[in-house]
């Protein structure tokens, strides 16, 4: 989800300083942004980071919960397929990843893709149950806020040590300060960032690009 903290000024420097963007990136970016629901699309300098991210960690196996029209999901991709990567891609509307299926078949990436359609703690419990538990490199998690908890406690499951895990939307456009704030999603938020701040099994930081990313390291 793309909530910016930085003026439109700003937000363009960056995106003309940053990495270039890729142009099936691009399409996807600017068909989402027509959408009623374009708030729920990364932003294209959150795009270059995690991009810099996977390419600095060398992932291969990579997973993301909540796919949208696929903006971060191409992210992904475009930068593990060439070392022979895979996406795990969890969500539960049809209607949204139609889109991103189309661009994975546009920019020749369909191989790369396995895309789930069912509740993620459902999918992502399965995959442990399978045994692939500490095989993946790499997980994104940009989906409802209530459930971070158990996307974060599931993930920590399925990544290798010295695997990493981003979390979006950290920041939640400044509810997270606002002590007045007691919803449930904002709540979930507060206790993760609390949480993982503590927690000996990663080495975690926040750091305010785009909505506020949450980064944490498997140790």
């Amino acid at each position: 989800m793309s909530v910016s903290l930085l003026s439109p000024a700003l937000a363009d420097y960056l995106k003309d300083h940053n990495r270039r963007e890729h142009p099936i990136l691009k399409r996807c970016r600017e068909e989402t942004a027509e959408l009623a629901a374009s708030r729920m699309q990364i932003s294209p300098e959150q795009g270059a980071f995690m991009s810099f991210l996977l390419d600095l960690i060398g992932a291969r196996r990579c997973f993301e919960v909540g796919v949208f029209t696929g903006y971060s999901a191409l992210v992904t991709a475009l930068s593990i397929a060439p070392r022979g990567g895979t996406l795990l891609a969890c969500d539960v509307s049809e209607e949204w990843t139609r889109k991103a299926r189309g661009y994975f078949a546009d920019a020749g990436l369909s191989s790369a893709l396995e895309l789930v359609i069912a509740p993620a703690v459902d999918t992502l419990t399965r995959r442990i149950e399978k045994g692939e538990a500490g095989s993946y490199d790499f997980g994104f998690i940009d989906a409802d806020k209530e459930n971070y908890g158990a996307y974060y406690e599931l993930s920590l499951s399925l990544l290798r040590p010295g695997g990493v895990l981003v979390c979006d939307n950290m920041l939640w456009g400044g509810k997270v300060a606002d002590p007045s704030d007691q919803s449930v999603d904002t709540a979930a938020l507060r206790k993760l960032a609390r949480e993982t701040k503590s927690d000996s099994r990663v080495d975690a930081t926040l750091v305010s690009i785009g909505d506020g990313l949450l980064l944490c390291r498997k140790l």
